[in-house]
């Protein structure tokens, strides 16, 4: 294991990001996450991909777009991304439920979620968007900011990675133009009894969504590759230390989050947020792991498993080694939320870019 040292990050120039993410809501983790990067004065959010996962994909676009109105950043435009899976369908899906035992959670494959078509955009508490999501599909977009800002953009994905798979296959050059990838994905051995990982602990749901996704991405050549596991997001928990913390702040984005959680947070963690936060400040993460890391994409009952090894174990692919992130300093993790979602919505000042067109 790899400890992080705690030091304080001094200031930094403006950082550049694309979130790309499974935009269910309103409220909770994923709009939490997404919230993180709108309101960091330092990150030049440059768009946000939106890919089927706890939710179909065009019912997580309008919850995205309705959030970056909420609060007043529709500078940010949503990509729309892979409706489906690569590989996995529901069909399948079904099937293996019957043969190898059935997931506990399958996001938009759920029984709830299959009630309506996949397309249809049912109502919205927060209301529906005034704003249009990008004419660009997410993977096109995500190509195109990587050679339009060669070795600064962070891939930042915290849903399945069907869309960061998409891109690789578009453009070979993709992975390596990119910074880095910061991923919310990944479980090695959680210490729980929630009935998810309790008998099952290689299982996580992005990873297991979309495995040849991930598996494409996990072998691209990335300069770094860093991830939020199961085994540090269980690490951490979102009330009263957060909600009741930014419920106190009158910002946008602080009304958005205590309108719309909700409350009481009976199983919930700091998922997608964490991951956010900690690309933001490293030194939030207290331990990692350095490992080779893969996913199983056999059809069988450790289908979307993590795969991991260590030099000595590794297989001959073209794999890479991950920052598994394991442990985290959760004070300071909650209280850089509260503060982040406190402040007032940033100023949106155009890059030096935007301002030489």
């Amino acid at each position: 294991m790899v400890l992080i040292a705690a030091c304080a990050s001094g200031a930094s120039a403006q950082r550049y990001v694309i979130a790309d993410q499974d935009a269910s809501g309103p409220g909770g983790s994923d709009m939490m996450s997404l919230l993180v990067f709108l309101q960091s004065p330092d990150v030049h959010l440059l768009g946000i991909t939106v890919v089927t996962g706890d939710s179909w994909r065009d019912e997580e676009v309008a919850h995205a777009l309705r959030l970056v109105e909420s609060v007043g950043r529709t500078d940010v435009k949503v990509y729309p991304g892979a409706p489906f899976p690569l590989v996995r369908t529901l069909e399948w899906t079904r099937l293996a439920n019957k043969m190898y035992g059935a997931a506990t959670f399958e996001g938009a494959f759920s029984d709830k979620r299959m009630e309506k078509p996949w397309d249809a955009i049912p109502p919205m508490r927060e209301g529906l968007p005034s704003t249009k999501p990008a004419d660009e599909d997410a993977a096109h977009f995500m190509v195109r900011m990587v050679h339009k800002y060669p070795h600064k953009v962070t891939i930042y994905a915290a849903g399945p990675l069907t869309n960061v798979a998409l891109a690789i296959r578009l453009d070979p050059h993709f992975a390596e133009l990119a910074q880095e990838l910061v991923v919310m994905g990944g479980s090695i051995n959680p210490n729980t009894q929630a009935a998810e990982w309790v008998n099952s602990p290689r299982h996580e749901f992005n990873f297991w969504f979309d495995p040849e996704a991930a598996s494409i991405a996990l072998e691209a050549p990335w300069a770094k590759i860093t991830t939020t596991t199961i085994d540090v997001s269980l690490k951490t928990r979102p009330e009263p230390e957060v909600l009741d913390g930014v419920a106190k702040a009158h910002s946008p984005a602080a009304e958005y989050v205590t309108k719309y959680f909700q409350r009481p947070v009976f199983i919930n963690y700091l998922w997608d947020e964490l991951a956010a936060a900690a690309w933001i400040d490293p030194t939030l993460i207290k331990e990692e792991r350095y490992v080779y890391m893969d996913v199983d994409t056999v059809r069988g009952p450790t289908y979307g498993d993590t795969l991991t090894w260590n030099e000595q174990t590794k297989p001959a692919l073209p794999l890479h080694k991950v920052h598994a992130q394991m442990d985290v300093d959760l004070a300071r993790l909650q209280k850089f939320l509260v503060d982040v979602l406190s402040q007032p919505t940033p100023k949106v000042v155009p890059s030096t870019d935007e301002l030489t067109k």
